[in-house]
């Protein structure tokens, strides 16, 4: 029994002493940092400009049927997309951040669009 309750020990420490080779994304990297809405920096900033980036595509053939909406079209890679879209903008007007980033997808009888707003921000020296 004692050499069972060992082996159990040593068997749930195994798994912690390997690690994956190839390491695990946690998603995509923007050239500046990305604080959504609900999201703060945890320091100071100061606000440089309010940022907008605006998408509008015509529904296509297989989201529509007989009058009825089959799909949106909405995905991550257009999310993505959008969003590295202005944190580059936001790096190129000098911001260190982009904070109260907002994601909106609206579809009308002919289109689907995104919107993504954002405040670009400098932080503040720390003292």
């Amino acid at each position: 029994m004692r050499y069972l309750l060992v082996s159990l020990f040593f068997l749930a420490l195994l798994p912690g002493c390997f690690r994956p080779t190839i390491p695990i994304s946690t998603g995509p990297k923007y050239p500046i940092d990305i604080f959504y809405e609900n999201q703060s920096p945890g320091r100071l900033y100061e606000v440089l400009q309010e940022m907008e980036s605006r998408k509008e595509l015509p529904l296509d053939k297989s989201q529509n049927a007989d009058g009825r909406m089959l799909s949106r079209g909405n995905t991550m890679q257009d999310k993505e997309l959008l969003l590295a879209r202005l944190s580059l903008e936001a790096q190129k007007a000098g911001a260190d951040a982009l904070v109260n980033v907002k994601y909106t997808y609206y579809t009308t009888k002919t289109m689907n669009g995104y919107l993504l707003t954002g405040q670009a921000v400098k932080y503040r020296a720390e003292n």
